[in-house]
């Protein structure tokens, strides 16, 4: 085990400063520092405040990080950071931070996609990734399917949301039944605390046949969110209350039925007998459990990691870092730059 990379990784794409240790593909620290409080006033992510906060988070993450894995930063093999996409603010904070480490350290660095890393976390559970997979990223910018052969060379997009994506639609959809936020994690536990989920049936966006041969491996959450709006506020002005339950178990099943329905189609055309979740609706319990049951019953195995790797974390880069030292690619220039649009088809950014 000694003789694997050491690698340090930043995150801080959107609220979160992330900073995780791996070894080969063995976590040794994964330290966070969330700002989330500062934004649930707002009722979303305000750039400015994400930056400041990573700014003020930065060294101590780092600290508690290396104290946590028991090492030096001068032990470290190479330093990866999260260079796009991202908030343009935030990235900017953990590139720099990561080029004034390796510079002063004398190690490599790599600048990686934080897509990407979403779907590298997963080594650190489950060792090497299948020669062949579909990973299908759920998060609050991004709802994506991916053709993933090796994850060091690059993937192909299948598709992707074409308005909201589906964790912007839990949010948004917390906010009009007056749940917390960020609303994932609240509609989730709504949706457990007795709500049915048949007791109303919400749309389901692009799964009819005309939309599937324009959009088959496409997302579009923002009908189902505004469906979801229309019914609360009729109730509301009828004077009826609102089944905050069952509301949020009806759309909390709306989404997760979409989202393995293609996502299983895609592993079906690609003739993969993998599927990877990632990214932090993946620790949503529903999609969990109708993954495994809809892959179970069509011959695929799924794959998640464990909730606390899912959302955005330091561990995610260093473990795709790792994968790409492990597999000789060349490190980033110390003149990257934050990259806020970077594609998914670029693992690494040169």
């Amino acid at each position: 085990m000694m003789d694997e990379p050491l690698i340090l990784g930043i995150e801080t794409s959107c609220d979160e400063t992330g900073v995780g240790i791996v070894r080969g593909q063995t976590l040794l620290a994964d330290a966070i520092a969330s700002s989330v409080e500062e934004h649930a006033r707002f009722g979303g992510v305000v750039p400015e405040v994400a930056s400041r906060a990573h700014l003020e988070a930065m060294v101590p993450t780092i600290r508690r990080a290396c104290e946590t894995a028991g090492i030096k930063p001068t032990d470290v093999d190479a330093v990866a950071v999260t260079s796009g996409p991202g908030l343009a603010g935030a990235l900017l904070v953990g590139v720099a931070a990561a080029k004034g480490l390796a510079l002063s350290l004398d190690k490599p660095l790599y600048g990686v996609n934080h897509l990407a890393a979403h779907v590298a976390v997963d080594t650190l559970e489950h060792g090497d990734l299948p020669k062949g997979c579909v990973a299908m990223l759920v998060s609050g910018g991004h709802s994506s399917l991916l053709a993933v052969e090796d994850i060091t060379d690059g993937v192909l997009p299948m598709g992707s949301t074409i308005d909201d994506a589906a964790g912007e639609a839990f949010d948004k959809v917390a906010r009009v039944l007056g749940l917390p936020f960020p609303g994932g994690p609240y509609v989730d536990k709504a949706a457990r605390d007795g709500g049915d989920r048949l007791y109303v049936t919400f749309p389901r966006g692009l799964t009819s046949q005309r939309d599937l041969e324009r959009h088959r491996f496409d997302f579009s959450f923002s009908g189902l969110k505004t469906a979801v709006a229309r019914w609360v506020e009729a109730r509301r002005r009828d004077g009826e209350d609102v089944p905050v339950n069952h509301v949020a178990a009806a759309f909390q099943e709306a989404v997760c039925d979409v989202l393995t329905r293609k996502a299983i189609d895609a592993c079906k055309d690609r003739g993969f007998e993998h599927l990877l979740i990632g990214g932090g609706v993946a620790a949503n319990s529903r999609l969990r459990a109708m993954a495994e049951e809809r892959c179970s019953a069509a011959g695929i195995a799924v794959r998640v990691p464990r909730p606390g790797l899912c959302t955005d974390n330091g561990a995610m880069v260093a473990a795709l870092g790792s994968e790409l030292v492990r597999a000789g690619k060349e490190p980033s220039p110390l003149g990257l730059s934050a990259d806020s649009s970077m594609p998914i088809t670029e693992v690494l950014n040169k």
